[in-house]
Formats: structure tokens, C-alpha cells, sequence
């Protein structure tokens, strides 16, 4: 209500209120709380215009643009060279001296405001924090959220560590030292230019060695982190230069999913069972771009007997997305899944998918993953950059080529050749059934060997 009231006072004086950079930020807090993320791009590209940076506004730049093509890799490496150079550097008489570790274990440190809420990071952490050799390796956790904000994840990932601190209450300059004093050999940073996330620090060094990981798919743009650990799916060879971090290259793949509690089984694709084919795409809602919305919609007129199941849990951005489809003449195809809860009731939501269709330029990740965990198969497009790959990754790491498109054109004719061939659905769900599980997608003590492996190497190389 108050952020309605807000934005109402702001559209009555447009003209005189935008020549203020501090209530132009204020307006963008606003549209972005409420998701409204076409607002929220052209607010932003006013203070791009007028050259107003700050680390926040440049950071949520980026991050937007995630999900828009126009956005070429070369964009993403010249915003991040500007924050890089608006991230404040302290003065070295406010700060120690970084400490050089003089046990036998290597310390690692991994950095992150999103270890809690079963937040998708933590499935992925699980795989490398779970289980790792505690005679040579000692773990810290940095959670960047207040204790009174700790749940069940955050309980069960401080079990798994050899120490874990809290750093939301600190100002850059005090994380900094507390983390400094640690005298970690690598710090892993989990965010990027993600919500809640501190490059301050990173900027400002509190290891010897800086690497980027998980949580953001993408180059920071920051001198000092060292490191941007992905596969060679994601990046290749003659792009290392449009990131400004060094590129690692994980044996197999960037990411392996934990897996889940629930018992596996085998689902038969729905539309056997019913008269029309069920799509989906449970990706959060900023991913779904116009261009994503024209392409699903092509696929809905082109198969009369079909519909697209949506998730969401905001009503307001379900309004804006359920306009645009309205415009495209769908809306009676899409149905929206609101206010679930519990992961077991999310979870078995795809029990009703028969095609999990992914988003693009931005694909899914957690999304991706759980598809295939529950057996269902997922259509992704072909990338031109980390962030635009991860899909291709996934399917590749699956033996899944075929379920990579290579454009719009393509994405509509591959969807519309499954629906109308159920046998070969049939036949790719059995096989991410009895494959997925033993796939790199899955398989977390290889990945934990490969990634453990690496980071020794990392170790050694610095010393050498």
C-alpha cells in the first residue's frame, strides 16, 4: 500500500523529481521490491545516462540484466570494470596485514548472505561442505545474515564446518580484519553482484587467493577476485578475455546438486494419462523476459491442446507478467501455481509436467536440476556466456543434446515435435530416471574430489 502511495506521489511530478539521483534510487528500491523489473531498467538507465554509480545501482544493473539479450558479454565485463573502480579502497593503516597460514591444513573460507531458507546456493554447497577431508582442509563459514534470521539450513551448515561467524552487524572495514585474521589461504565468494552481496571486501582483500563461485554466473568485474571457477561448456576459449577473472575449468561441471530427501521414482509422462500436454517453468518470475513470454506463447498457439504451469509467490508480479501474456492472446493456457509452501508440495509439482520449458538468456539452475531430479525433461536454448550456458551444461552433462535449441525457431519446433511424440518423451524420462542420479548432475563425491582437488592445486601454485 505505502509503495503504491510512493510510487503515485513520484508519477505526479516525474519531471521534477528524476533530477534528483537520490530519489531516482529511491524509486528503483521500490519497482524492484515490487519486481517490476521494466521500471526498475529504466530508472537505472537514467543514472547510467547521467552517470550517477554507485556500487548498489551498478551491481543491480548488471544483475538485471541477466535476462535481457541485448546484453552482450562485452556489457557484462564493461559494468563490471566500472564497479570495480567505484568499490571503495581503504586506507592500510585501517586495516591489518593479511596473515600468512602457517598450519598444514589449507583454510578455505566461503562467503554468503543466502545460507538459510533451503535457498538454492545450499544445495549445491552441501556437495563440497557435506563431506571433505578435515585432516587437510579447515572450513569457515561467513554468514552475512543476523543470527536472529538463522533457521534449519543455517543449523545444519554450521554443523558441517570447522568454525562459522556472522558478519551483517560489521561494517566492510571490520569484516575485512575479522576475516584477515583468520589467515585463509582461499576465499570463496557465493554472491557476486547477487542481493546482499560485499565485493567491498573482496575489492579490499582478505586472502591470498579470490575466487568466485556458485552463486553468480558471471564475471564481477573486480580486479581482485582472482579466480571464476565454471566448465567448458559455460565459456570457451576464445571468450576467457570477456572475464575479468582468470577462468577455472571444473573437469566435468561448474555445479553438483546435493539431490533431495524424498524417495526417486518413476513418473510417467502426464499427458499419457490426459488429453493435453503440460508445459512448465518454475523459474523465478525476473527471468521470464518479453521475448520468453512471445516464444511460450508461440508454442501455445501451435499446439491447440496444451497449457503452461507457472509458480509464483507474489501477486503483484503475477499481475504484470499475466498482462503481457494477455496481450498475447494465451492467457486462458496459463495457470498459475500461488502460495506454496512446503518444498514436498513444490517439489512434487512437476509430477504435472510433462516438458519443463527453461528461460533464456538467463536459464535455470535449481529449476533445471529439480526437473531432472523428478524425472522431467527440461528445453533450454543455446548461450552465448556463462549465465545464458548453464542449461546447456545441465543437458550436456546428461547426454541430452537433442533438448538444446539453437534459437527461438528452434526452441518452438523442438517443443512442438516432443509434444506430438509421446513415445519419445516417454523414452527421455526413462532415461534421466535411471541416468541423472549417476550423472555428473548428481554424482556429489566426484565433484567433491574435482573441486577439493582443484583448490589444493590452487594452494600449491600460490606457494610456488
Amino acid at each position: 500500500k505505502n509503495f503504491n502511495e510512493a510510487i503515485d506521489y513520484f508519477k505526479d511530478d516525474e519531471d521534477y523529481f528524476s533530477k534528483d539521483p537520490l530519489l531516482l534510487l529511491a524509486i528503483i528500491r521500490i519497482y524492484n521490491r515490487l519486481i517490476d523489473l521494466d521500471n526498475v531498467r529504466y530508472y537505472l538507465d537514467i543514472l547510467d545516462k547521467k552517470k550517477y554509480h554507485t556500487p548498489f545501482n551498478i551491481r543491480l544493473l548488471i544483475f538485471i540484466n541477466c535476462s535481457i539479450k541485448k546484453w552482450s558479454q562485452e556489457k557484462f565485463l564493461e559494468y563490471g570494470k566500472i564497479l570495480n573502480d567505484i568499490l571503495p579502497k581503504y586506507p592500510n593503516d585501517k586495516l591489518i596485514p593479511i596473515i600468512k597460514n602457517k598450519s598444514k591444513k589449507i583454510k578455505i573460507g566461503f562467503f554468503s548472505s543466502d545460507i538459510r531458507k533451503s535457498h538454492s546456493v545450499t544445495f549445491f554447497l552441501k556437495t563440497v561442505l557435506s563431506k571433505y577431508d578435515k585432516k587437510k582442509f579447515q572450513i569457515y563459514l561467513y554468514l552475512n545474515h543476523k543470527k536472529i534470521n538463522d533457521d534449519e539450513t543455517t543449523s545444519l551448515f554450521k554443523e558441517m564446518v570447522d568454525e562459522s561467524h556472522y558478519t551483517a552487524n560489521l561494517d566492510n572495514i571490520s569484516v575485512v580484519n575479522f576475516i584477515r585474521k583468520h589467515s585463509l589461504d582461499i576465499f570463496i565468494d557465493l554472491m557476486g553482484v547477487t542481493s546482499g552481496s560485499r565485493l567491498e571486501i573482496v575489492k579490499n582483500r582478505v586472502s591470498p587467493v579470490q575466487i568466485s563461485w556458485c552463486g553468480y554466473c558471471n564475471t564481477t568485474g573486480v580486479n581482485e577476485m582472482d579466480y571464476l571457477l565454471a566448465d567448458k561448456n559455460l565459456i570457451y576459449e576464445n571468450e576467457l578475455n570477456l572475464y575479468k577473472e582468470k577462468i577455472i575449468f571444473l573437469p566435468q561441471i561448474w555445479n553438483t546438486h546435493a539431490g533431495y530427501a524424498n524417495k526417486r521414482e518413476f513418473n510417467e509422462t502426464p499427458v499419457l494419462k490426459k488429453s493435453y500436454i503440460t508445459f512448465g517453468s518454475f523459474n523465478n518470475f525476473t527471468k521470464i523476459n518479453d521475448n520468453v513470454i512471445k516464444t511460450w506463447s508461440e508454442i501455445l498457439r501451435n499446439i491447440r491442446n496444451s497449457k503452461l504451469i507457472l509458480k509464483s509467490s507474489s501477486p503483484r508480479v503475477n499481475d504484470i507478467l499475466m498482462k503481457k501474456f494477455q496481450k498475447e492472446n494465451i492467457l486462458d493456457r496459463i495457470e498459475i501455481k500461488q502460495h506454496i509452501k512446503k518444498f514436498e508440495d513444490h517439489i512434487n509439482l512437476y509430477k504435472e509436467i510433462d516438458l519443463a520449458l527453461d528461460t533464456f538468456p538467463y536459464n535455470g539452475v535449481t529449476t533445471s536440476f529439480e526437473a531432472i531430479w523428478m524425472g522431467v525433461p527440461v528445453l533450454t536454448m543455446r548461450g552465448y556466456n556463462f549465465n545464458s550456458r548453464c542449461g546447456e551444461s545441465i543437458n550436456k552433462n546428461l547426454g541430452l543434446i537433442n533438448l538444446i535449441a539453437k534459437d527461438e525457431k528452434d526452441y518452438i519446433l523442438k517443443a512442438k515435435k516432443l509434444a506430438e511424440d509421446q513415445e519419445s518423451l516417454k523414452e527421455i524420462r526413462k532415461k534421466i530416471y535411471n541416468e541423472a542420479i549417476i550423472s555428473p548432475l548428481f554424482d556429489s563425491k566426484k565433484f567433491n574430489n574435482d573441486f577439493y582437488n582443484l583448490l589444493e592445486s590452487l594452494k600449491v601454485s600460490e606457494n610456488g
